[in-house]
Order: C-alpha cells, then structure tokens, then sequence
C-alpha cells in the first residue's frame, strides 16, 4: 500500500502518497486514516514529517485533522486549488534553521546591546502582552521581537534572515498549522520565553542569552507537537530528518 520515502524534503513525498492513495479511493470519504505512528512506521520517516504531510493534505482539502479524534478523509471541492509547497520548508526545518542562527544572534547582541535596545525589547513585550488574545498582533509581534534581537547587532543581512524566516508563517500552510496548536496561553509562553532572551540580553550574559533562545524555541517545537497529541519526543537537532522504521 505504502513504499519508503527517501528525500531531502520528506514531508513533501509523503503528502504525494498519501493523496494518490485518497484520490484512487484506497481511502474512502470519511474513513479514519491509520494513526500518525503507523504511518511513520509504514513509510520509515519520523512521526513530524508524517505530521507535517497531512497538514499540506488539510490545506488541500483531503482530509480533516480532529484534535483528540485522528485524522478523516474529506469529499474535496473542485473549487479547491492545490496547495504548492515546493519552495515552503516545513516548520521543524525552519526551527532548526532558527535554532542555528537566532542563538548565536542572542549571543551576540547580549555584547553590544545599548539601553535603548533594551527599551525596545521591553515596549515589544509590553505589547505583546496586551495581545494575547489577538492572534495577528501576537504574530507580529513576536516576529518583530525577534527582528529587534537581531537588530541589535546591525547586521543588515541577518536582519533579512529572521524577518523573512518569520514571513512564511504568513502562507496558508503555517495558518492552518497555527489553528491547531497557537492559542492565548502558548502567545504568553511564548512572550514569557522572550522576556528570559530579554533579560538575558540585558543582563549583557551571552551563553545564558544563547540558551534562553535555545529553550525558546525547543519549547516552540514541543507545542507544536503536543498539539497532534504526541509527546515532545523529538528535538530541534533531528527534526525533519528521516528515521528508519521501528526508531520512532
């Protein structure tokens, strides 16, 4: 039924599968799909690929994710336009991209922010927590914390990197992906674990702000995670890398 995936971009190849199945009718309209760890199994990827291919297949219309249910087959409109997500790296790929650049960039703006640097930071989280409830504004908010930590060091293209690894949050991918686990308690995690970077960076301590980032986004991709209802097995060094079958 299934065959092992081999790629750079799994999530991709799997989400292929997985619709050619659904389209031939091997998965009826309305029929439970196997559980996310079987079809790690199946297809010997990590359970995060797996996870990361049916969102591209919601986004698409083929199936529909019930948080504490499983995951169903949809009759799909044909009104609904395939979703592309050749040039979208999926969201563990892009934290682990973050966790390599933006620790070292709070490790470095702990050595030469200024106090106003430091305003900023505060006004952003200031900010933010009277946007909790307010999924855009804490969107842009947390990216524009992010981009004032870079700024910090005044390095144009760095500064280039953060805003626009934080831009494709903005496509339909990451807002379906955001709708199953972003809510007003994971926004003051997620602000709570700015103020630690903030503090850190104020502090002018570059290894404890390297590793409040760290923590930020290990935390980051645990919700994301947990919100499939799995334990956050998987850390940002491995995430969206193939594992062979039985090693889940």
């Amino acid at each position: 039924m299934f065959t092992v995936v081999e790629s750079r971009r799994l999530y991709r190849h799997v989400a292929d599968q997985m619709r050619s199945l659904i389209e031939r009718g091997e998965f009826a309209v309305g029929e439970k799909l196997p559980a996310e760890r079987d079809l790690a199994e199946m297809l010997s990827v990590s359970r995060p690929t797996v996870r990361e291919a049916l969102i591209v297949l919601e986004v698409e219309g083929f199936v529909q994710i019930r948080m504490g249910s499983g995951v169903y087959v949809l009759r799909r409109a044909e009104s609904v336009a395939l979703f592309q997500p050749e040039d979208v790296e999926g969201p563990f790929e892009l934290l682990r991209a973050r966790a390599i650049v933006e620790c070292a960039i709070a490790e470095e703006a702990a050595r030469v922010a200024r106090p106003d640097h430091i305003a900023a930071l505060d006004e952003n989280l200031a900010r933010m927590a009277a946007s909790l409830h307010d999924r855009p504004a804490a969107l842009a908010l947390d990216r524009a914390f992010h981009v004032a930590v870079s700024g910090i060091i005044a390095n144009a293209t760095l500064n280039r990197f953060v805003g626009e690894i934080h831009d494709l949050r903005l496509t339909a991918y990451f807002e379906r992906l955001a709708s199953h686990f972003e809510n007003p308690e994971t926004w003051r995690e997620a602000m709570e674990e700015h103020r630690a970077v903030r503090d850190a960076i104020a502090a002018g301590d570059p290894e404890t702000a390297r590793k409040a980032m760290r923590i930020h986004l290990d935390k980051s991709q645990s919700r994301l995670s947990e919100s499939f209802g799995e334990e956050p097995a998987d850390n940002i060094k491995s995430a969206g890398q193939p594992k062979l079958a039985g090693r889940q």
